[in-house]
């Protein structure tokens, strides 16, 4: 089985009155209204089947408001220009005049939020009198917050784990809650050197995972020591990425990682997304008869599973109709919505994620659960409880700009391909990055 290498670089409602009068926007604007109703914008880059079956439901729960889906890109039609959908949302978000909430995945948020443009959803979810803060996964809203406030609601959410080999790894001192990426390496030498004495043959730490894609992910993982969004500024020319530039050549000069391809099973780890709570089957017993999840190594940010949203929506800061934009986000966290996109990502409610895996864990207890490749899992019971632990202390979030990203990667190569130094990439990198911050 191949490794999922890429990043991903992807109930009813109680009206609220005069609790929620005194979280409005403050927009003096008249609210918009069709046949009596109260017409309530949400714009999307690209309509689907989700948004239409959410507008459909949303609308059977609150017959007195017209929710208008505004999709740049509609079903079926060709991919449209993202340059010009950017530019366009944010000449409408600046203009006040766009659509109250908006489906922000794609959009540069950070720069909106600040220039406050969309709103503080804080105070909506303390005073909700529907969404109960005990059955939220607070540890994703919260690792999601920007400058300090709730401006994002995700419809769900994806993780990445860190999976090791329990078996090749039941001698070795592993202390993943603050392993760093030197001391991970320091571990898996001597496993892949007992491995070949043993005569199983030369495996990697992780195999078909060329440097500069090592590199981007561990920028990702730490990616707030290397770009400060707010302020606009990278920290590329940093002691600290240039080390981190250098202990990655280190261990593919060492043989610990590989970026060419070679035998399945040849790994002594994979970092791999779980879409599902069911993935914390399918995935790590897929690689391996007796799967470690662990920390991923780190050094001075969190090593959990990197939250990955599926889709987020913000609400528009002047938006005239603020109190029923947050009807639609409470909506958006009901069990009835959460159900219908379990497939696409974890649930924010524990109710639902709880559901999930314990159906899972009655499946696999009576032997009848099959993995995707058709075999049985033997998972012990206790590992349900470590599945529980992972999800709900998940807290390792950062507002990406891929094309910083794509600049680290790029010119990266040249280092470990020997061309240039490490300081000389940093520094290329440095530039590059100031230079898009600062457009």
């Amino acid at each position: 089985m191949k490794m999922k290498k890429k990043m991903g670089f992807l109930g009813m409602i109680l009206a609220f009155t005069t609790v929620m009068t005194a979280c409005s926007s403050g927009s003096s604007a008249e609210a918009p209204s069709t046949d009596g109703k109260t017409v309530l914008t949400l714009s999307v880059r690209q309509d689907s089947e989700f948004y239409r079956a959410l507008e459909k439901k949303f609308e059977q729960a609150y017959p007195d408001i017209d929710l208008q889906v505004q999709a740049y890109k509609a079903i079926g039609e060709k991919a449209q220009d993202y340059e010009k959908y950017i530019k366009s949302t944010g000449t409408a978000l600046l203009s006040g005049k766009g659509a109250d909430i908006y489906e922000t995945s794609t959009l540069p948020v950070s720069d909106y939020v600040n220039k406050q443009l969309f709103l503080n959803m804080d105070d909506y979810l303390k005073q909700s009198q529907t969404l109960k803060q005990e059955n939220l996964e607070l540890n994703v809203l919260n690792a999601l917050k920007l400058n300090g406030g709730t401006y994002l609601i995700p419809s769900g959410y994806n993780l990445r784990a860190f999976i090791g080999d329990g078996d090749a790894l039941k001698n070795a001192n592993v202390d993943d809650k603050s392993w760093t990426w030197q001391q991970f390496s320091s571990i898996a030498k001597p496993v892949i050197e007992a491995g070949q004495k043993a005569g199983s043959g030369h495996r990697f730490a992780l195999q078909e995972y060329p440097p500069e894609m090592l590199l981007q992910e561990m920028v990702v993982d730490g990616y707030n020591q290397f770009v400060d969004a707010a302020a606009r500024k990278a920290k590329f020319d940093s002691p600290a990425f240039i080390f981190m530039m250098r202990q990655i050549k280190e261990m593919y000069d060492d043989g610990v990682m590989s970026a060419g391809s070679g035998e399945a099973d040849n790994q002594l780890f994979y970092s791999a997304v779980l879409q599902t709570p069911a993935d914390f089957v399918n995935v790590p017993y897929a690689y391996f008869t007796n799967p470690q999840l662990l920390d991923k190594p780190h050094s001075g940010n969190s090593g959990t599973m990197r939250i990955i949203p599926v889709s987020t929506f913000s609400i528009q800061a002047k938006s005239p109709v603020a109190e029923q934009a947050w009807k639609f986000m409470e909506f958006l966290l009901s069990e009835e919505v959460q159900n219908l996109q379990r497939e696409e990502g974890f649930s924010l409610l524990k109710s639902v994620n709880d559901k999930q895996l314990g159906e899972l864990q009655q499946e696999v207890k009576g032997g009848a659960y099959k993995l995707p490749n058709g075999k049985s899992a033997s998972v012990p019971d206790e590992q349900f409880k470590v599945f529980r632990e992972r999800m709900n202390t998940a807290d390792n979030f950062a507002m990406l700009d891929v094309k910083i990203l794509n600049i680290a990667g790029e010119e990266a190569v040249s280092f470990f391909s020997g061309q240039k130094t490490a300081e000389e990439v940093a520094k290329l990198i440095q530039n590059k990055a100031t230079t898009y911050l600062n457009e």
